[in-house]
Parts: structure tokens; sequence; C-alpha cells
């Protein structure tokens, strides 16, 4: 029997099974969790997540004219960087969860802000220039589908970089995520947010998510070219940089 405290993340792994009701129950947990987000995430990566979302960025600077798109913004971290980094430009940050792009919305206030699911975007074909999706990829029912819908949107030649928390492949990395993910995140998450089984999820979505390696192959069956791909720290995250052919 799943005890009621239990039971959000036996939800949501029912939801993970059942195609597009996932999203449902994905988007009102990031919603629950969005007051702790920002705080929580400085905490459990001892501020590397900064350096990350730094690096990511600098990825998209050769893209074509054009505008920018943070898909899976969150509390728009990635928006504020670029905002800050490309004043000028268009940017727009994109996430299903209204109460994630609320909390970030004094970040990037120029930016605009639309609440859309990364895999059914409400934008035209080639809209933009580039594309960055941070720690967001993983939580899609259909990999493959969000990554078709990134390549729809953007114009060829187009940027589309993502940051994430791959299926670790090697032991040290194997070892690492176990312990954090099993004992830090939901005793970590779960005190400040009130909602361990919340990050009990996220780190199932690590656990079930493809290598790094896999996603490449996926990102070229689906229209692009990988120009770049990295481990960061120790490969507890990783960068994969792609152009749109």
């Amino acid at each position: 029997m799943v005890s009621t405290h239990d039971k959000p993340l036996a939800d949501l792994e029912r939801r993970l099974a059942s195609g597009d009701s996932h999203a449902a129950g994905v988007r009102d947990m990031f919603d629950r969790i969005a007051p702790t987000y920002d705080t929580l995430n400085r905490l459990l990566s001892a501020g590397i997540d900064v350096r990350w979302r730094k690096l990511a960025i600098e990825t998209i600077a050769a893209r074509p004219e054009g505008a920018i798109l943070d898909s899976c913004a969150g509390t728009m971290d990635l928006t504020a960087l670029i905002a800050k980094r490309w004043p000028t430009a268009r940017v727009v940050a994109a996430d299903f969860a209204a109460q994630m792009l609320d909390a970030g919305k004094q970040k990037a206030p120029n930016a605009e802000r639309v609440v859309a699911d990364a895999m059914a975007m409400p934008f035209d074909d080639a809209s933009f220039a580039a594309m960055i999706c941070g720690f967001g990829m993983r939580n899609l029912a259909d990999t493959r589908r969000g990554v078709r819908e990134a390549r729809r949107v953007l114009k060829k030649g187009g940027v589309f970089t993502t940051l994430e928390f791959f299926r670790p492949t090697s032991m040290a990395t194997k070892v690492f995520h176990g312990v954090y993910g099993n004992v830090v995140l939901p005793t970590v998450g779960g005190l400040i947010s009130g909602d361990r089984s919340a990050y009990a999820y996220l780190n199932q979505s690590m656990k079930h998510f493809v290598s790094r390696e896999q996603y490449e192959s996926l990102c070229r069956e689906e229209g692009f070219r990988v120009t770049r791909a990295e481990d960061l720290t120790l490969g507890i995250a990783s960068l994969v940089v792609a152009e749109a052919v």
C-alpha cells in the first residue's frame, strides 16, 4: 500500500507512463515547490549551478540574428543571464508551470513570459535563433517530441543548448548520483520545501532519463548537428550543443 506521504511520487510515476497526463503532475509539482526552488538550487548544488548556467549561455553566442528562447525556464535564472548578456535581444521565457515563471519574473522584467508545454510550443516555425533548456528535458513525457519541437521553432543554423542531469554511465558518477539522489535530494529538499515527494521525483527523473550519448543521438535523428558535448563537474551535469541543419 502506498502511504499518504508517498502518494504524490507514486502518482507522478504513474503519469510518466501515461503520456500527456504526466505533464499535469509535473506542472503541479513545480508550482508547489516554486517558493523555495531558488534557495534549494543554490544549497543543493553548493552554488555550482550558477557556473554551469554561465557556461551554457556562452554556447549560444555564435547564434544567427534573432530571438532567444529559454525553454523550461523555471524561475528564469538562465533568462536573466541571457537578458543581461544581450540586453537588446528579444528574450522569451517559456515554462508550463506559471508559478515558477511568476517566482522569477523580477530577474528579467523585460523578457517575455509564456506559459507553454515544451512538447507543443505556441510559436511559429523558425521563430528563434537560439534555444536553451536548463534541467527541463528530463521532465518531459516524451524526450524525442521535445527535441523535435526544438528543431521546429529554430531557424536553420540556430543553436540548441541543453544543460541537464543525464543518466550517469561511469561508476564514480553513478555512486555520486545514488547517494545524492537517494539521500540528499529528498532529505534536504523535503525539509526546506515541505514536499519530500517532489524531490524524490526529481531523483527518479535523473535515474530514468537517457544518457548524454543517447541524447546526442536523438538530437542527430531529429535534425541537429551536435557541435559540442561535455560533462561538467565530474559528470554531475552535462552540456550538449547542437546546430539546426
